[in-house]
C-alpha cells in the first residue's frame, strides 16, 4: 500500500500525541517485577508497547516480539530471571539485529540462555532462574537499551548490581530514565563518574506496586516541530498537550535544536505550543549520540529548508529497525539531495543537489520513523508518496489519522 500526501496550506491547531513508548515499555517491565496489580494510566498504544503487555498477558513459551528491538532487549533480561523457558523471536530483520553483548553479560551472572540459530543473534531459548551478583563491565556505547535491561532486573540480585561502563557513553538520557524509573517504583540506584568512564550501582531489594501515569512521547512531537519548521506561512504553529520541559525522555532536547531552525516553544502547564520565530541558523551540526532517533527528522528538516548540516554520534543508525544512515541518502537523493556518510558516526550535507525523481516514491523499509520524518516534506513539494505507511503502528498508530486531522489529504493506493 502507497500513501500520497497532500498537505494544508498552512499548519495550526492542537494536537494529542500517543504515550511515550519508552516510558511504556519500561513501566510495563518493572510492574511485572514487582507483581504489581496497579493500572498503569496512559499506556502508548503502538506495537512495540503491545508485543510486551501480550507477552505477560499471554504467558505462552513462545514469544514472538515481531520488530520491536526494545521489547527484545528488555524480555530477554526479565525471562531470565523468571521460573520458566521462552523461546523468543521476531521478524526476519530482528534476526539480524545483534543481542551478543546482552546476552554475554546475562550469562556472566549466570543466565541460561541458547541461540537457536545464529550465533549472537535471535531467537534465543532462556530457561529462567536466580541470577547471581557480578561486577559488569560494558562499552559506554553499545545500545542503551541493553543497559536499561540489565538494570531493571538489577534489584533482584541477591545483591544488587555494579555496573561499570567504560568510553564514551551512547543514549544517556534513556539509561538517566531508567534509573529515574527504577527510583518512582522504589528502588535505590545512583551513578558517578564521566561520559567516558561511568559507574552505576543498584541496591539489592523489592520494586514497590505502584498506580503510574505515562507522560506523552517527545519523539512523536519532533514530526510536528518539523512540519512547522517546513511550513511557509510564518504564522504556523502547533499545539501539543502533556509534554513538559525537563522530561526523562532525553528527546525533549530536540526542541532547543529546532529553535536554531526557527521554531520556539512555549511551555505551559498543560503542554507546549510550538510556532515560527527567528531566522533559521545557516547551517546545523549536531552530535545525535544522546537523541539519535531524531536524527531522520532532523536531516529531512534540513534539506526541505536548504541547510547544509553535519550529524554525528550516528553509530547507532546502522542496528536499527533498518540502517538508517543508507535508508536516509537513498530517499533524499530521490528529491534531489545528496547526501554523504562518514563511516558509521556521520552523514552530512554539503548543500548539493542532483535531479530529483520526477514522482519520488519514499521507501520506508519497514522503518516508523522513515515513514514519520518524510510525509512533512509534502508541505514544500506539494506532494509525497509514502511506502507502507502502515509501518508507523509502531510507535504511533494515529499518525496519519493526526495528519488528516491537521488538514492533509491521504489518498490510498492498494498496489
Amino acid at each position: 500500500m502507497t500513501y500520497k500526501v497532500t498537505p494544508p496550506k498552512s499548519i495550526s491547531g492542537s494536537i494529542s500525541l500517543p504515550a511515550s513508548k519508552s516510558i511504556s515499555n519500561r513501566a510495563l517491565v518493572l510492574k511485572a517485577l514487582a507483581h504489581g496489580t496497579h493500572a498503569i494510566e496512559n499506556l502508548a498504544d503502538c506495537d512495540d508497547t503491545m508485543v510486551i503487555i501480550n507477552a505477560f498477558d499471554r504467558s505462552e513459551e513462545v514469544v514472538d516480539i515481531k520488530a520491536a528491538g526494545t521489547a527484545m532487549r528488555f524480555l530477554t533480561a526479565y525471562y531470565s530471571t523468571q521460573p520458566a523457558t521462552r523461546i523468543i523471536t521476531g521478524t526476519e530483520r530482528m534476526k539480524q539485529r545483534p543481542i551478543g553483548i546482552l546476552v554475554n553479560a546475562l550469562r556472566q551472572l549466570g543466565a541460561d540462555i541458547e541461540y537457536m540459530e545464529r550465533e549472537g543473534y535471535p531467537p534465543l531459548r532462556i530457561t529462567g532462574r536466580q541470577l547471581q551478583s557480578k561486577e559488569l563491565t560494558l562499552p559506554g556505547d553499545v545500545s542503551s537499551q541493553y543497559i536499561s535491561a540489565l538494570l531493571m532486573i538489577a534489584p533482584t540480585l541477591p545483591t544488587g548490581l555494579q555496573l561499570s561502563l567504560t568510553g564514551q557513553v551512547t543514549s544517556l538520557p534513556y539509561i538517566d530514565m531508567t534509573l529515574q524509573m527504577l527510583h518512582d517504583f522504589g528502588a535505590a540506584a545512583s551513578r558517578n563518574g564521566s561520559m567516558n568512564s561511568m559507574q552505576i550501582s543498584v541496591q539489592a531489594g523489592n520494586y514497590q506496586d505502584i498506580p503510574y501515569t505515562i507522560e506523552n512521547d517527545w519523539s512523536a512531537a519532533s514530526y510536528w516541530y518539523e512540519m512547522v519548521a517546513i511550513c511557509e506561512n510564518p504564522n504556523a504553529y502547533v499545539i501539543l498537550p502533556h509534554l513538559y520541559a525537563d522530561s526523562t525522555q532525553g528527546d525533549w532536547k530536540g526542541s532547543l535544536i529546532f529553535s536554531k531552525l526557527g521554531v520556539q516553544t512555549e511551555f505551559k502547564p498543560e503542554g507546549i505550543r510550538i510556532y515560527k520565530e527567528g531566522k533559521p541558523t545557516e547551517k546545523l551540526e549536531h552530535d545525535f549520540t544522546k537523541i539519535p532517533d531524531l536524527a531522520q527528522t532532523f536531516a529531512v528538516t534540513c534539506c526541505l529548508m536548504g541547510i547544509p548540516f553535519r550529524f554525528s554520534g550516528l553509530h547507532t543508525l546502522r542496528i536499527k529497525e533498518t540502517d538508517r544512515i543508507d535508508a536516509l541518502i537513498n530517499e533524499l537523493h530521490k528529491l534531489g539531495y545528496v547526501l554523504h556518510a562518514e563511516g558509521n558516526e556521520a552523514l552530512r550535507w554539503d548543500g548539493e543537489k542532483s535531479q530529483a525523481d520526477e514522482t519520488p516514491v519514499i521507501a520506508t523499509y519497514n522503518d516508523h520513523r522513515m515513514a514519520m520524518a518524510f510525509a512533512p516534506a509534502s508541505l514544500r513539494l506539494g506532494s509525497i508518496m509514502i511506502e507502507h505507511p502502515e509501518v508507523v503502528s509502531k510507535s504511533y498508530p494515529r499518525y496519519w489519522d493526526d495528519l488528516q486531522k491537521a488538514g492533509f489529504i491521504l489518498m490510498k493506493n492498494e498496489k
